[in-house]
């Protein structure tokens, strides 16, 4: 049987992979954006590159998390 505490933890560790996925997923509708137009290439330029950097630190932390 599950702890309340084992029960946050992994209530958190699914809301974090979701946001992920999110992030994963407003990531390629920016890049569909940048095909579409040169304007929009480099406006969200830098935009993609924090979320790209965001979905890497979560990865990592879940990573660290799952051991325990």
């Amino acid at each position: 049987m599950m702890t309340p505490a084992e029960k946050n933890h992994n209530k958190y560790l699914d809301v974090l992979q979701e946001y992920k996925i999110h992030l994963i997923k407003y990531i390629e509708e920016l890049e569909k954006l940048d095909k579409k137009s040169e304007f929009a290439k480099k406006w969200n330029e830098t935009t993609i590159k924090e979320k790209r950097e965001e979905v890497q630190l979560i990865s990592k932390i879940l990573k660290n998390l799952i051991r325990f």
